[in-house]
């Protein structure tokens, strides 16, 4: 046996991921090198985006119970009834037991997969979605299937192959709030029709809300009031305020109360045996919540001019947006979406996403983020607009 083969052998299976540097990547790096400047349109990262953030976020830290430990399995409470303001603005009014706070949204999932599935259990997921939730799916030895949403004007979930796809292993379905990166929002229609789905089959909602405050027009509507079927909310102060860094997520569990309740009694043993979220980030969310406008104001701002600035030629579409901080575009299938993607790195120095790094199931999609800075956006989009017309 070879020593790769022996070295191979060491790990579990479910790492079993291709390590390699992907193409893309490699001319990316390859151009970097070289002293090209290059025009990234997928930053998402709120801190490298020029974002201005309030003195207090830091100031906020300088508190003398910051060196009190008082761990609490589903969070401090004076940071749990934060939450509950939060999602009280919205029209919904939860009691603290409803709250669990988390290191992360990603880190909310894995509770979510480890309280609802035992190995070998299925979660859906919509396609086109965020490529992450196939390894945090993996990491708890869950297999995700996945269900389409169709696009004619307008992003709609497809009832009839959820309908299909659902299987007696089936233990949650799945949905994002604005979607990433098709950014359409769940309609009140579609909540009340999955709700009803889950109750009939028995089994969980899942549904991350991380963009939900960034609608373009009308606003979202939040899983969290839903009391039909069990349902679990998932959001975090990584997009609400901005703060990847800081680490702070939840879990806002809902519906019919007795189920409800045995859920949070076992969730709240998921999250004793890590207590796994920071004292001090506890302690200043409350402050952080009071700055939320001042934050949010200049993404929205941000997203709203960049969306409106995008000009294609006539071969293209924008598909349509209602929220979030991406825009997917429809390009010709002259060429795969990967030769376009190393066309508009090479020939033109810009850098997108492929529509299949979400699964997109046709091509030829590119996804941007409409949180990069402006000037870039604007250069950016007007070389590949150029490019395409120019092939």
């Amino acid at each position: 046996m070879s020593c790769d083969k022996i070295r191979i052998t060491m790990f579990s299976e479910r790492t079993h991921w291709k390590l390699e540097t992907n193409l893309l990547s490699k001319k990316m790096e390859s151009l970097k090198k070289g002293g090209v400047r290059i025009l990234d349109l997928t930053e998402s990262n709120p801190t490298h985006a020029g974002i201005r953030y309030p003195k207090e976020i830091l100031r906020s830290f300088n508190r003398r119970d910051n060196l009190n430990y008082e761990p609490d399995p589903r969070g401090l409470i004076r940071a749990r009834k934060a939450v509950m303001r939060y999602y009280a603005r919205k029209g919904i009014c939860l009691n603290p037991p409803q709250v669990i706070l988390t290191a992360s949204t990603s880190e909310g999932y894995s509770h979510m997969f480890r309280l609802l599935a035992n190995p070998g259990d299925e979660v859906l997921v919509s396609e086109p979605s965020y490529p992450l939730f196939n390894f945090l799916a993996g990491l708890c030895d869950v297999h995700l299937k996945t269900y389409p949403l169709s696009f004619e004007t307008k992003w709609c979930i497809d009832f009839d192959e959820i309908e299909k796809r659902i299987t007696p292993k089936t233990r949650s379905i799945m949905v994002v709030n604005p979607n990433n990166p098709t950014g359409n929002f769940v309609s009140r229609e579609e909540i009340s029709r999955l709700a009803e789905i889950a109750k009939r089959k028995n089994i969980a909602l899942i549904a991350d809300e991380v963009f939900l405050d960034y609608s373009i027009g009308a606003p979202g509507r939040s899983f969290a009031g839903n009391q039909q079927s069990l349902t679990f909310t998932l959001s975090g102060i990584s997009k609400i305020l901005g703060l990847p860094q800081m680490k702070l997520g939840w879990i806002v569990a809902s519906g019919p109360s007795k189920l409800c309740d045995q859920a949070l009694a076992r969730l709240e043993v998921i999250a004793d045996t890590f207590l796994s979220v920071s004292t001090p980030v506890q302690n200043a969310l409350e402050t952080w919540f009071a700055h939320r406008s001042a934050i949010q104001h200049q993404i929205l701002n941000r997203v709203r001019a960049n969306l409106k600035s995008i000009q294609l030629p006539s071969s293209c579409q924008l598909l349509d947006v209602e929220g979030g901080w991406y825009a997917v575009i429809r390009i010709p299938r002259t060429r795969s979406e990967e030769e376009w993607v190393i066309r508009f790195l090479e020939k033109d120095h810009v850098w997108v996403q492929p529509g299949y790094f979400f699964d997109f199931p046709k091509e030829a999609y590119i996804v941007v983020s409409l949180l990069t800075p402006e000037r870039m956006f604007q250069q950016g989009m007007k070389r590949i607009a150029e490019r395409i017309e120019h092939e």
